[in-house]
């Protein structure tokens, strides 16, 4: 189909070009329609044919494989040839092609040199053409190939946050497996929506925020339950979440860190954590005490994973401001949604 197209407006443009001077020539009323159309026909269908020529062989076959050399003396062989076919078609209409105004009869170095210009201009268009039409050929497999990689590694980013995310889970059961806790299927159940959330629901590329927060909620839920619910977050949710969207499984990975890293079963430190959605922007707080033992670097695996993700999917659209200090670990995301 595309073939089509293109061959659709090469006719179209020749039809067209050939029609206009076609026009301008037929003013002259010293002309016959007839010699008019039989003589630009003619040197349509020659420079037409040097355009192509050019185009579909002699650049791809030497100049693109930089045979520079050849190409030039293949080039000038073909202008003259062509230039003689010139000539022929001024000998058949030899009246008014070749005689002068005043009665001078052009010879044929001097008509080479008349219609050369012309040839030229067709060499000039058919390879200025074909290096644009490469060029954005040569963009757009760029782009693609880009877009490729950058879906490759996104899909690669994504794939690791399920098993991050699913060990870090099952330690936690496990944990509560092991104390005989009678949490425990309801943690595997919590578990579970959190897996089929993030099979079933995390395919595209956006999700709505709601159910984001949701996923969130449950896994803050499922860490109550390995705490015994003595796991202690101030979570709040402010703004009009509805028809807003999001990347699925960007924010876990910070509340994942909090719960890892930080202190949860204190009372007067709870893990703060506040999210702000205002027009289309939102805003991710959260911060949690510090272990005093912790020797381990916060962050990670996960850390880096939503970094990358971050810098792939909201290009100059975020701000993430971590702050590792003494006691406290904080992190201020702000991102255009």
């Amino acid at each position: 189909m595309k073939s089509r197209w293109q061959i659709f407006w090469h006719v179209f443009f020749w039809v067209l070009m050939i029609s206009f001077l076609i026009f301008i020539a037929q003013l002259d009323e010293k002309i016959s329609l007839r010699e008019i159309l039989v003589v630009f026909i003619l040197y349509s269908v020659i420079n037409i044919s040097l355009f192509y020529i050019n185009y579909l062989i002699l650049l791809p076959r030497f100049f693109h494989k930089k045979r520079y050399g050849t190409y030039a003396i293949i080039v000038t062989i073909t202008v003259i040839v062509f230039g003689i076919g010139k000539y022929g078609v001024g000998l058949l209409f030899k009246s008014f092609i070749l005689v002068h105004s005043k009665g001078h009869v052009i010879g044929f170095a001097q008509y080479f040199l008349g219609t050369l210009f012309t040839s030229l201009f067709f060499l000039f268009l058919s390879t200025a053409l074909k290096f644009a039409i490469d060029w954005f050929l040569n963009e757009r497999i760029q782009r693609d190939l880009e877009n490729q990689r950058l879906s490759a590694e996104l899909s690669f980013l994504k794939s690791q946050i399920n098993p991050h995310f699913l060990f870090n889970s099952l330690n936690s059961i496990y944990s509560l497996a092991y104390q005989r806790s009678a949490t425990t299927p309801e943690a595997i159940l919590k578990l579970s929506e959190i897996m089929r959330y993030m099979l079933y629901e995390c395919n595209d590329n956006k999700v709505e925020l709601s159910k984001e927060l949701q996923y969130l909620q449950n896994y803050i839920d499922l860490q109550k339950i390995r705490f015994s619910n003595k796991a202690y977050i101030d979570y709040k949710v402010e703004g009009v979440i509805q028809n807003q969207q999001i990347v699925p499984l960007l924010l876990i990975a910070f509340i994942e860190n909090a719960f890892k890293h930080g202190v949860a079963n204190d009372p007067l430190t709870p893990i703060r954590l506040l999210i702000d959605v205002d027009d289309e922007h939102l805003h991710f707080y959260i911060q949690n005490k510090k272990h005093n033992n912790n020797r381990d670097p916060a962050g990670g695996i996960g850390l880096n994973n939503v970094k990358r993700r971050l810098n792939l999917l909201y290009p100059n659209k975020y701000n993430l401001d971590i702050r590792d200090e003494t006691d406290t670990y904080t992190v201020e995301l702000s991102l255009v949604l």
